[in-house]
């Protein structure tokens, strides 16, 4: 039986994209001012995408299982470790930096933020999807009765 989720408000998932759009560009206007090489900006660049390839990865495999698809139990725990790796990968790049502490603290929250925004817009698409197939059934279950 698959589990029924609410249909998410305008204003969350406005929230959702603005914490992604958000969260992702300052990391990335962040980067680009940075006095660091061009390699470290790179190694910087390529955790962001990780991580939120991951954060979405988990999302979905979260769901899928609560919602009774089948999720290998290795895809499940490769999500969870690239997740933790991402994060760990930022923490010790910014912990070695020679960056001011007060711009380590803006790219971690910054990393954060669009990691959690990721991980809310893609929930709020897949409710969203859930909710137009769910009516679309209603719809034909009521036209053939």
């Amino acid at each position: 039986m698959a589990a029924k989720f609410q249909k998410p408000t305008g204003a969350f998932v406005a929230a959702s994209w603005t914490a992604l759009f958000v969260g992702a560009v300052v990391y990335l206007l962040g980067l680009w001012n940075a006095s660091m090489q061009l390699n470290e900006k790179g190694y910087y660049f390529t955790i962001l995408m990780y991580g939120l390839f991951a954060a979405v990865s988990l999302q979905k495999s979260v769901r899928d299982r609560l919602e009774g698809i089948n999720v290998t139990g290795i895809y499940y725990s490769l999500c969870w470790v690239s997740l933790l790796l991402s994060i760990a990968l930022l923490a010790v790049g910014l912990f070695n930096a020679t960056l001011a502490n007060s711009e380590k603290g803006f790219f971690a929250m910054a990393f954060l933020l669009a990691l959690f925004g990721a991980v809310a817009v893609q929930k709020n698409v897949r409710d969203i999807g859930s909710d137009k197939a769910e009516a679309a059934l209603d719809g034909a279950t009521t036209d053939e009765a």
